[in-house]
């Protein structure tokens, strides 16, 4: 069974984000990315089905700059086996990279492709199911669990309630949520062996898709500094304080 994962590269979560100063965006300037979190979940899930002798091949496929070939490298030192780059230097939005993993789905034809359920950079948690809906597949959000048995797989969803288990028919999308599993680290040998793995590097126009954004932006601004908070003498005082200052009582 051949597998898809679909890779952000976004800003380190470690990082102090900075806004421009015309407030048009995000300063990326010298500043260190990494794999979205939740696509390394997805890698991981992707290796644990090979390493269960489930899934047979495993690609890897990143949208975005020829400096995103390194969160590809990351991914095949973790167990993938090749890599495939849309290489673009546009801002691409939600649907546009729906609309590109759609055209990789149907020249791969993957039986099952898993993506975080959101990045971190735009939090709009849209590109699963979006790309779902193009290519007429059955989807299962928000995995904490997958199960593969046969033509079918079984996705543990985590939602306000508590939990939802859906039964899928293969070829199916699965994005994956925090507690499916802990993402590995990849050996020295294995990021050596990476290096030396299949990476192919295409356009939006070799897949005959528009990038045009669809959508634009405003505004950019960084949240308002928190005041500090003071201490208070007694119950009373608090009271009070909550009561008459902050006005929540």
């Amino acid at each position: 069974m051949k597998v898809l994962v679909a890779v952000k590269r976004v800003i380190d979560y470690n990082v102090k984000v900075r806004v421009k100063p015309d407030n048009t965006g995000v300063d990326l300037a010298n500043v260190k990315m990494a794999m979205n979190p939740f696509c390394e979940i997805a890698v991981e899930e992707a290796v644990r089905l090979k390493e269960k002798g489930i899934a047979t091949e495993i690609v890897v496929v990143s949208i975005g700059p020829k400096a995103a070939q390194e969160q590809i490298r990351t991914a095949l030192a973790l167990g993938a086996d090749r890599g495939i780059l849309v290489e673009t230097d546009e801002e691409i939005q939600s649907l546009q990279a729906a609309k590109l993993l759609k055209a990789v789905v149907d020249q791969e034809q993957p039986k099952l492709v898993i993506l975080g359920k959101q990045s971190i950079d735009s939090d709009n948690n849209q590109t699963g199911q979006m790309l779902a809906a193009l290519a007429g597949m059955p989807q299962g959000t928000f995995a904490s669990e997958v199960k593969i048995d046969g033509e079918k797989v079984q996705v543990t969803r985590e939602i306000d309630g508590g939990l939802a288990t859906v039964e899928l028919n293969l070829p199916a999308v699965v994005t994956t949520d925090l507690r499916l599993n802990e993402p590995r680290y990849a050996s020295l040998p294995n990021i050596m062996k990476a290096k030396k793995k299949p990476l192919d590097t295409m356009s939006p126009a070799d897949l005959g898709v528009d990038t045009a954004p669809r959508l634009s932006m405003v505004k950019v601004e960084p949240p308002k500094a928190r005041q500090a908070g003071i201490k208070v003498e007694s119950v009373e005082q608090l009271v009070d304080k909550l009561k008459n200052e902050a006005k929540v009582i």
